[in-house]
């Protein structure tokens, strides 16, 4: 059997969702989390646009992927997918893409399901962050080559609202990293999760993802500081202008007698 996660959308419309699912399915809306059990598997749709399947049989995943498409809330470019083989066993392991579970209750694999949904969407919000910071990272090069960035006005504007975009959307959605409020309830099933977390790295990801969150906070400081330099040295040739002409108009009415 396999367990596949994947991540859609930013969101799902989870009430609308639930009610189309429940007109051709057995549904169960728990804790922000809809499942269904479907032949021998089970499906979970979290809110922040994942599903995890539990031993679905591949072609039907691609169904339900395509039926949650009209409640997607911002799509996904590209699809982003993770997958694993499940065994159910008394040693409860995650290991080389492999979860061994002790048993095949709904709660034990909602816990590790919490889990596999969190690092999926971590997965998106790290490949948002490198894109972001590859977009701007030429920009040290050219201050340290030149002292200044060979961007218009127009130009750093641009780079400035994708990165507000990219920074905003991860910092917005960024508590569905917290440990679940599901396990405040359950507290016996947070040590699936805790295993799960474990073998995916995910506290280690989410302190590299702040560090670049932090980057991508600097350069949009150094934009701005740059932009604002750009209206000073504008407005500074302006007056150096207006100076010139005064002074030629002063030569030519005082001196010249021309006007």
């Amino acid at each position: 059997m396999y367990c596949y996660a994947c991540c859609t959308a930013t969101s799902y419309e989870m009430n609308a969702l639930n009610r189309h699912l429940k007109e051709k399915y057995t549904t169960r809306f728990e804790e922000g989390v809809i499942h269904l059990a479907y032949k021998q598997g089970d499906i979970f749709f979290f809110p922040y646009g994942v599903i995890v399947f539990w031993g679905i049989e591949q072609g039907d995943d691609q169904a339900f992927i395509d039926e949650v498409e009209p409640f997607e809330v911002l799509p996904n470019e590209e699809i982003e997918t993770d997958k694993f083989n499940y065994t159910i066993s008394e040693d409860t392991q995650v290991k080389k893409d492999e979860i061994i579970l002790p048993n095949h209750n709904f709660y034990t694999l909602l816990a590790v399901s919490h889990a596999l949904a969190q690092s999926i969407k971590l997965t998106i919000f790290e490949r948002t962050i490198q894109k972001a910071v590859r977009s701007v990272g030429d920009i040290p090069h050219w201050l340290a080559q030149n002292g200044t960035i060979p961007l218009s006005r127009r130009q750093i504007r641009k780079k400035m609202g994708e990165l507000f975009i990219d920074r905003s959307s991860i910092n917005l959605h960024f508590d569905i990293l917290d440990l679940p409020e599901f396990f405040s309830e359950y507290p016996d099933l947070e040590f699936y999760y805790e295993k799960a977390i474990h073998y995916l790295e995910l506290k280690p990801r989410i302190e590299v993802l702040n560090q670049r969150l932090d980057v991508v906070h600097r350069f949009f400081e150094l934009l701005g500081n740059e932009l604002n330099h750009q209206h000073s040295s504008r407005l500074e040739w302006i007056i150096i202008l207006l100076i010139l002409v005064e002074v030629v108009l002063t030569i030519s009415i005082d001196v010249l007698h021309i006007l």
